[in-house]
C-alpha cells in the first residue's frame, strides 16, 4: 500500500496483482489484474516482470520472493516482495475434482529498496492470512481484500518500530525478555500494542538459532519461576514495566535502536535486531568453546569467568550453556563454578 515518506525509506506504491494461471512452468497463463495503486506504465512493467518468473517457474505456492524492479515511478528502482497462492476453500475443491483449475493469485509489495528481504517471512505471513481468512471472489474485492492488502506495510513492516517509539529506554528489559525466554504478560493494552510487543518478542529471541531442545527447556525453567514473569502495563502514555531484568548487553543494544529512531526508518530497526541476535550467538559460541577448553585447563577456566563478566549479558548465557550442558558432566562441572564465581 502506499505509504508517506516520514514511514521511513525512500517511498513507493505498493501493487497487488492478481493472476489466473493453468502452469506457471509453461507460457500457457495469462494474467489479470485485480487490484492495485500504481500508475498504469508502471503496472503494465510490474506484470511484465512477474509474468517473465511465472514463465521461469520461479515462484513457488505461499513461498514469497525479493528482487530489485524497476518501474516508472519517481523512485525509478524499488524493492519488490511478490507471492503467489491459491485461495484454499478452491484448493481443496480442485483437489476433490480434479477436472477444476483453481485459480492463483500473485500479490506484490514495493519498497524503497531490496531491504523488504529482511521482513520476508512476516510477509509470508501476512499472505497466508490473506488465504486462509479472505474470499478473493470480485464480490469482495473492495471491502476485503483492498482494505487489507492497503494496510500491509503499517501491520508487516511498522510493529519493531511503534515498540521502539513506545518503550524508548525501557526497551533493554524488553530485549532482556526474549533472550532470557522470560514469560511477558500485557495489560491495559489495544489490540494492536499487544501483537506488536508479541511480535518484537517473537524477533528479538533466539528461536531457531540455538537448540530446540535447548530454548524448550529454558521456557520451561523460566515459566516455573513465576516470580521472573516480566508485567508490561500500558495503562499510562509510557508502558510500567514490574519484575523487569536487564544487563550491560541489553542496555547497549537498546541504545543503537534509540539512536536509530532519529531517522525512523523500519528496515533499519529490523537490521540492528538481527545485529543484535547476531552478537548473543556469537557470544554463547565463544562461552561454549572456552567450556570445553576449561575441561581440561584451569587457566581457559578463568577466560570462562573474565569473558562472562566483561560481555555484558553473563546471567543469559550461563543460563543457556547450562541448558545445553545439563547432560555433560565435565561441562556441568565447569558452568557450576562459574555460577559460584558469578555469584562471589
Amino acid at each position: 500500500g502506499c505509504r508517506s515518506a516520514q514511514q521511513g525509506a525512500a517511498g513507493g506504491d505498493g501493487s497487488a496483482g492478481g493472476t489466473v494461471a493453468h502452469t506457471p512452468s509453461t507460457e500457457d497463463f495469462s494474467l489479470s489484474l485485480l487490484d492495485t495503486n500504481l500508475p498504469a506504465e508502471a503496472e503494465t512493467e510490474l506484470r511484465s516482470f512477474i509474468a517473465k518468473r511465472l514463465t521461469k517457474g520461479a515462484l513457488f505456492e505461499g513461498m514469497g520472493n525479493v528482487a530489485s524492479v524497476g518501474l516508472s515511478i519517481p523512485e525509478g528502482k524499488v524493492g519488490c516482495y511478490y507471492c503467489r497462492f491459491q485461495q484454499e476453500s478452491l484448493l481443496e475443491m480442485a483437489t476433490l475434482e480434479s477436472d477444476i483449475n483453481a485459480p492463483e493469485y500473485v500479490v506484490c509489495f514495493l519498497g524503497g529498496s531490496e531491504k523488504e528481504d529482511t521482513f520476508r517471512l512476516e510477509l509470508d505471513k501476512y499472505i497466508q492470512n490473506l488465504k486462509i481468512n479472505l474470499d478473493l471472489e470480485q464480490k469482495s474485492l473492495e471491502t476485503c481484500v483492498s482494505p487489507y492488502l492497503r494496510s500491509w506495510f503499517e501491520d508487516a513492516i511498522c510493529p519493531i518500530q511503534r515498540v521502539v517509539q513506545l518503550f524508548q529506554d525501557k526497551l533493554a528489559s524488553l530485549l532482556h525478555a526474549a533472550l532470557s525466554y522470560t514469560p511477558v504478560e500485557v495489560k491495559n493494552a489495544d489490540a494492536r500494542t499487544e501483537k506488536d510487543i508479541s511480535r518484537f518478542l517473537a524477533a528479538a529471541s533466539l528461536q531457531g538459532l540455538v537448540q530446540e531442545g535447548t530454548m524448550t527447556s529454558l521456557c520451561i525453567a523460566m515459566t516455573e519461576e513465576q516470580h521472573k514473569s516480566m508485567v508490561v502495563d500500558c495503562s499510562g502514555p509510557q508502558p510500567q514495566l514490574h519484575n523487569a531484568g536487564s544487563n550491560r548487553f541489553c542496555e547497549d543494544w537498546m541504545q543503537a535502536f534509540v539512536n536509530g529512531a532519529e531517522g525512523g526508518n523500519p528496515f533499519l530497526f529490523r537490521q540492528i535486531l538481527e545485529n543484535f541476535k547476531l552478537k548473543a550467538i556469537q557470544d554463547i559460541n565463544n562461552l561454549k568453546r572456552f567450556i570445553r577448553q576449561a575441561e581440561m585447563n584451569h587457566y581457559a577456566l578463568f577466560k570462562c569467568y573474565l569473558f562472562l563478566k566483561n560481555c555484558g549479558s553473563g546471567d543469559i548465557l550461563l543460563k543457556i550453556v547450562k541448558v545445553e550442558h545439563a547432560e555433560m558432566p565435565e561441562a556441568r562441572n565447569v558452568v557450576t563454578v562459574l555460577e559460584e564465581f558469578m555469584r562471589e
